[in-house]
């Protein structure tokens, strides 16, 4: 009995040892888990499914102690349980989002595009504090789009973010040198100047995305003309109103209103409201997460530029960064 206690102290102890030296790691926090369906409010047999769109749109995964899918997952398991139930006869996209990276952007538009194309039901957008750029990217693929009294909207365009660390190299005596199989291989590179040829090239790249963008505009946007949307598409922000007057959205409105034009749409008068949650998260109302997760202004903070000079890529990004 006295080797047996001796042994699990020793045990401790080497385990003890081990996690202050940093050679164990322990997830001591359980994963995310599948989805769980909870209903928010309504009655009936069928359903109005509020999906959210919050945040920086990317591909990237989350680094906080627990692990969440990043948009683009989240939002493609969340359309693929809703596409295998009869019962969701409409969907609200609520969106809170400035955008984010090109393809992250086109992808999620596919999906919704995708979803509509197999349930032939009705897709409203409903953009909070902010839909700019990529956020409004996605929401053209909805039926309708309203915005709040409050809401931004916008910043149509492409921008490419790189960062040039020439200088400081130089102050700290470093140098860095690349050996490629052709002059335009380092093309970007933070560790020097771009030339004008350089960014001619990247230009035309950017030329290339402002044009699908105008493209999906165009596609979601029959009121507008090419002309028209070109012109809106400037880069500049609108207000809700603003955005309304200009055909770019279809309805000033709250959320709860934009779930009532889902219900009308689907022809129903009575449904329930439900989301999609992960097990622990708590979720009582339509506004639930949106205003803890932060706003569109906020979401920014997780665009890691450091990740540019580390990764030494441009990032090509339907994006409003202020």
């Amino acid at each position: 009995m006295h080797e047996r206690t001796s042994l699990w102290k020793g045990l401790a102890l080497v385990g003890t040892a081990a996690l202050l030296s940093g050679c164990i790691t322990i997830n001591l926090l359980p994963g995310a888990g599948p989805l769980e369906e909870k209903q928010l409010s309504g009655s009936g047999t069928y359903k109005v499914l509020m999906v959210e769109l919050s945040g920086l749109i990317s591909s990237r995964e989350s680094e906080g102690l627990v692990e969440q899918p990043n948009p683009v997952a989240h939002l493609k398991e969340e359309l693929t349980r809703a596409a295998n139930d009869s019962k969701v006869k409409a969907l609200v996209v609520r969106i809170n989002s400035p955008g984010g990276t090109v393809t992250a952007s086109d992808v999620l538009y596919h999906e919704l595009r995708a979803f509509k194309e197999k349930r032939k039901i009705p897709v409203i957008a409903s953009i909070m504090d902010v839909g700019a750029s990529g956020g409004y990217y996605v929401a053209v693929a909805a039926d309708k789009i309203m915005v709040h009294p409050s809401s931004v909207t916008g910043s149509l365009g492409v921008i490419m973010l790189t960062v040039n660390a020439r200088g400081l190299l130089e102050k700290i005596g470093l140098e860095a040198t690349a050996v490629a199989s052709g002059p335009k291989k380092d093309m970007g590179s933070p560790f020097r100047t771009m030339t004008d040829e350089e960014r001619a090239i990247f230009q035309g790249v950017i030329d290339s995305f402002y044009q699908r963008f105008l493209s999906v505009i165009q596609e979601g946007r029959r009121n507008l003309t090419p002309e028209e949307i070109r012109k809106l598409a400037d880069g500049r922000i609108y207000s809700g109103e603003q955005a309304k007057a200009l055909g770019l959205v279809d309805s000033v409105g709250y959320l709860d209103d934009a779930i009532e034009l889902a219900k009308r749409q689907a022809g129903l008068t009575d449904a329930r409201v439900v989301v999609y949650r992960r097990p622990g998260e708590y979720r009582h109302n339509i506004y639930s997460r949106v205003l803890e997760g932060g706003s569109g202004w906020t979401a920014l903070s997780g665009l890691d530029l450091m990740a540019i000079v580390r990764g030494g890529t441009p990032q090509f990004m339907y994006l409003w960064m202020p």
